[in-house]
């Protein structure tokens, strides 16, 4: 597990891009229900500190398609 700040502008898919590379937008689900307490925020402030769970284990779970909260 890592922490990821946020830059002005941040959004939950553009974190899971930047923490999991390129095309793993998909993962920002891990993101969101590891950061619960955050999940009001769209578009993040500088400084936000969220919690970013390693998924290597988790990636064959990944659905093909954009994340149910994305639809």
């Amino acid at each position: 597990m890592t922490k990821y700040k946020t830059v002005l502008g941040d959004t939950w898919d553009i974190i899971a891009r930047k923490v999991y590379g390129s095309g793993k937008e998909k993962y920002a689900h891990y993101l969101m229900d590891a950061n619960r307490d955050l999940l009001d925020e769209f578009i993040f402030s500088e400084g936000v500190e969220v919690i970013c769970p390693d998924i290597s284990d988790k990636s064959s779970e990944l659905p093909d398609a954009y994340p149910e909260w994305r639809t």
